[in-house]
């Protein structure tokens, strides 16, 4: 274990800060994290209740490293739980196929990009993952040794990882295939008795379900990588179930926790769009092990050896510009320090701000200064005093009215191309300014868009130059 959990903290680490940048997600974790817990806790009443126990535990950690660099402090966590993840992966290669495929699985899960990515981002999806796969190897000891103490522990900690994210409940489905019929009783309490536990929050999030609107039905292209996924990983399964009873415990393992719990919320999400791939992000496990297991029989047949040490080496060679490049701002849907930067060069000369959508609004969260000196012309009450994500705003014919009564004002908007919001205050905002000002000029960021308009005839020289980013 400890050789790929050595991997995983390194790659943690490296590189971290990505630049001293965030995006949008982690800018809501570091506002609700910092939120007095009153607020926080009628925020949650409201909004974002699926990660509610992530945000009290972040509270916590900002309360407590308060005084410490707060990127760090927003992404250590998924940092350490990465790796334990990773150790928890290689202690059931070891378990279910012998030393070499624990090294193996463990690193190869600390390598893969997707492991990578969400090592390295504050939010609850690495806490998630590591808690479904140490519950997973808890699963594996109670078959081996059934017992109410091995059933509560594996019950406690898949439990904690679906109050930390409740899609973590699908781990289930993933683990009913390895269940021996002598122990299916204790299995199956222990598993109603986590969704009874989850139950309420399930009942709260579900009214909050307009959070998760933005999710559209499953491309063909996420179907068709899903798809292609399972059929290499049955194929590595099937070759790897031929080692004996013992060892065939890992291929069935690993590829119903690969293959169920996406396919679920996949077959959910035709109905109900709800598929998003960090969502079961433990899935990955079930790849390591598949991989891990196939590399160690390479390794263990001396005629293909030097097969296996050049694959991997070619492998790692891959590996290395996806592995760069989730080191960089480029790697996440927008970059909020570089919003703030252009928002900071845009006020000067002062007027109104307008967040189009209202949402991007977080934009702005993580460092008020780059608004000062502009009113936000829709704000009704902002996120803390609202007990919302966002803030509320105010109907649209009053924003219509403080826009014609502001000579100047700042856009910040999505890329060109996006959906339009078709919310009444949104239309307004796009109808005023597309009638009574013209545009200035526009910076263009990762993800962003902020442009200065003004009343025709009154742009100054030069707002900024424009350029991409």
């Amino acid at each position: 274990m400890l050789v790929p959990t050595v991997v995983s903290l390194a790659l943690g680490l490296w590189g971290v800060r990505r630049g001293g940048t965030l995006w949008r997600d982690e800018a809501v974790t570091y506002d609700m994290a910092r939120r007095a817990l009153p607020d926080l806790w009628a925020t949650l009443a409201g909004a974002d209740a699926v990660h509610g126990l992530y945000y009290l535990v972040m509270h916590a950690l900002f309360a407590v490293c308060g005084g410490l660099d707060p990127l760090l402090v927003l992404r250590l966590p998924s940092v350490l739980a990465t790796a334990a993840a990773t150790g928890a992966v290689a202690a059931l290669g070891r378990r279910l196929a012998g030393p070499g495929t624990g090294l193996l699985s463990g690193t190869v899960f600390a390598l893969l990009p997707q492991v990578q990515r969400y090592a390295q981002e504050g939010r609850s999806y690495a806490l998630v993952c590591a808690l479904v796969v140490w519950a997973t190897l808890l699963l594996v000891r109670a078959v081996e040794r059934p017992g109410r103490r091995a059933w509560a522990g594996y019950g406690a900690v898949l439990l904690t990882a679906c109050l930390l994210n409740e899609f973590a409940v699908l781990a289930l489905v993933g683990h009913a295939p390895v269940v021996p019929r002598a122990v299916r009783r204790g299995w199956a309490v222990t598993g109603t008795a986590v969704l009874a536990a989850v139950a309420p929050l399930a009942v709260l999030s579900a009214g909050q379900s307009a959070q998760v609107a933005w999710i559209g039905r499953p491309g063909t292209g996420a179907i068709a990588g899903f798809a292609g996924t399972g059929v290499l990983a049955l194929a590595c399964a099937r070759a790897l179930g031929r080692g004996g009873a013992h060892r065939a415990r890992l291929p069935v393992l690993a590829l119903s926790l690969l293959v169920l719990p996406a396919l679920l919320l996949l077959l959910v999400s035709l109905a109900e769009p709800l598929y998003v791939d960090r969502y079961v992000l433990y899935c990955q496990a079930g790849t390591a092990l598949l991989a891990g297991a196939a590399l160690d029989r390479l390794v263990r047949a001396r005629r293909t050896r030097v097969v296996a040490a050049a694959c991997a080496g070619a492998a790692v060679l891959a590996l290395l510009p996806a592995s760069l490049q989730l080191r960089t701002p480029q790697s996440r849907t927008d970059d909020v320090t570089a919003v703030a930067r252009a928002l900071a060069q845009a006020r000067t000369g002062g007027g109104g701000v307008l967040f189009m959508p209202a949402r991007r609004r977080v934009w702005s969260l993580p460092d008020p200064g780059s608004v000062r000196g502009l009113r936000d012309l829709a704000l009704d009450r902002n996120p803390v005093a609202s007990h919302t994500l966002y803030g509320t705003e105010v109907p649209a014919e009053v924003i219509r009215a403080r826009m014609l009564a502001t000579p100047r004002i700042v856009a910040v908007r999505d890329p060109a191309g996006q959906p339009l919001d078709a919310a009444p205050g949104e239309a307004v905002k796009r109808q005023t300014l597309a009638e009574h000002f013209v545009e200035c000029g526009t910076r263009r960021v990762r993800g962003a868009r902020i442009t200065v308009f003004a009343r025709p005839g009154r742009c100054p020289g030069r707002v900024f130059r424009i350029r991409s980013g």
